[in-house]
């Protein structure tokens, strides 16, 4: 074991979970495996399948030294594995989906030299103003995560370098290759990045930075992650200033401005949604087409965090009071047409009630239910979006931050960070039972992208076939295109030389 992997280890056990009890905090739980929900009626049931923990005293079979304030999880399109931000390990934990086992551990160690080929084209968007050297030489505090390419890469946004106390420089995202998990790519980022979303069509991510109220797009339209670039950096209402010490730590989950957290593209990649958890609150706009910022709906209620939309309706998470609300989207849009870069008041939101800290929310693949994790509840709460009421709950390791759900929706995933001395290092796997069969979901992360590469071949439907797949890697493509075109040439060649041949021939014989 590395004196690295040792010392998180023992952060583990004597670290942020057990050592000490805060009186102005509940005690934490830790649900047993086998634990079911306590549901209203019988149309969905909850089973608490397996863990992977890393406190003090938790059992042994479950410990995974690598579970560090794991911040979110990422269930791959195809079901057959699922990503874990262990965010204070510094590090992305990849397991199995059926047998649960540890496949790799991606770690986010990066230094100047050895990883600069990895890194993007540099913008001007993300100047340093505190830090001159070794920028790249840090550890990264991966965050929240998406999938691109039709599941193909992960992005992983760092709250911060390591060496950035009071993050106020720009970070960074890196990009998982998931056939193979292993990084293909680094890009620069704003400030304290936290949510990233995929385009519906595929052509951009967009990455919100919390630290200082900018969004940043990245223009990936191309299956070669070195053609990726910054596209443009938008701004909600004005940038935070950030002058803050280099030597002292101030409190940057508050500090921040609008807090931008939760991040949605409407269905048609018309407009990007951003919620405001901090500051005045409401949701930003953003206009894809034009890519400026239209201002702010306000309406709903305060601390947003998280946004969903499914089947025509806008979902939101309310952290503090720990609501479900949602919205037509035709109604939240119309509203959102009259934005003048300031803000206006939409009306017409369902409120269902759940557990105090509502945090991350999805739903299941009919859209039938909403699944809340609720920090402060320490549980999972399901929500019947044809009442708006909850219908069932499960206890959940204390404190609850992330969730996903598998594409046919058998299964959640529920990560527990932690608060203060309490709780978290623990990841959570429930298996979902429902009374009426769930559908399957074809994978939507970004995959009508994979329809853009050119065709090089005349038998157009094995170069669709062969992109789809991705059997052939971007070099091979750039290598047939080369030939191609050598082989062109020369045929252009051939057939011009053979008739200025002949038409000389033919002049010679006319004199």
């Amino acid at each position: 074991m590395s004196l690295r992997s040792l010392f998180f280890f023992l952060w583990g056990i004597l670290g942020i979970t057990a050592t000490a009890q805060n009186a102005d905090e509940p005690v934490a739980i830790h649900p047993k495996v086998g634990t079911k929900s306590q549901a209203d009626n019988g149309d969905i049931a909850l089973n608490l399948v397996n863990k992977h923990l890393n406190y003090f005293g938790c059992p042994s079979e479950h410990r995974d030294q690598y579970i560090n304030s794991p911040k979110s999880a990422n269930i791959h399109p195809d079901g057959t594995k699922y990503y874990v931000n262990s965010l204070e390990g510094c590090a992305t934990v990849v397991y199995d989906m059926n047998t649960h086992q540890r496949l790799k551990v991606i770690n986010y160690s990066f230094e100047d030299e050895k990883d600069s080929a990895l890194w993007s084209r540099p913008s001007s968007f993300y100047p340093f103003t505190h830090y001159t050297e070794n920028l790249n030489t840090f550890e990264g505090k991966p965050v929240e995560s998406t999938f691109s390419h039709g599941g193909r890469y992960l992005w992983i946004p760092f709250y911060r370098r390591t060496y950035d106390l009071n993050a106020q420089d720009p970070s960074a995202i890196a990009v998982v290759d998931t056939r193979t998990d292993e990084i293909v790519k680094l890009m620069e980022t704003g400030p304290l990045p936290k949510m990233v979303a995929c385009s519906h069509d595929g052509r951009h991510i967009a990455i919100t930075h919390w630290g200082n109220n900018t969004v940043g797009i990245v223009n990936v339209e191309s299956l070669n992650p070195d053609e990726w670039f910054h596209e443009s950096l938008l701004v909600v209402d004005y940038v935070l200033p950030l002058d803050y010490s280099l030597t002292e730590p101030v409190d940057r989950d508050n500090k921040s401005g609008y807090c931008l957290r939760g991040t949605v593209f409407t269905p048609d990649d018309q407009y990007l949604l951003v919620g405001c958890m901090g500051g005045s609150g409401g949701i930003a706009v953003i206009n894809m087409q034009t890519q400026k910022y239209m201002g702010r709906l306000l309406g709903m209620m305060a601390n947003v965090r998280h946004l969903v939309i499914k089947d025509g309706y806008l979902y939101l998470s309310i952290n503090k009071t720990g609501y479900v609300q949602r919205i037509q989207l035709d109604d939240f849009m119309k509203a959102a047409q009259q934005l003048d870069g300031k803000t206006r008041t939409v009306s017409g939101w369902q409120n269902c009630k759940v557990g105090a800290g509502a945090r991350t929310i999805e739903l299941s693949p009919s859209g039938r239910y909403v699944f809340a994790a609720c920090h402060l509840a320490s549980r999972l709460f399901v929500v019947d979006t044809r009442t708006m009421k909850t219908v069932a709950s499960i206890d959940v390791d204390s404190y609850p931050v992330g969730l996903d759900i598998s594409n046919d929706g058998r299964f959640v995933i529920v990560t527990s960070q932690g608060r203060g001395n309490q709780g978290g290092n623990a990841v959570n796997i429930y298996e979902v039972e429902y009374a009426e069969p769930e559908p399957t979901l074809k994978n939507t992360d970004g995959a009508a992208v994979m329809n853009l590469a050119p065709r090089q071949t005349d038998d157009n439907n094995q170069a669709e076939k062969t992109v789809l797949s991705g059997l052939d890697s971007n070099a091979h493509e750039e290598s047939n295109s080369l030939v191609y075109t050598i082989i062109g040439a020369c045929l252009l060649v051939i057939v011009v030389s053979s008739l200025i041949w002949r038409h000389r021939r033919s002049a010679y014989a006319s004199r």
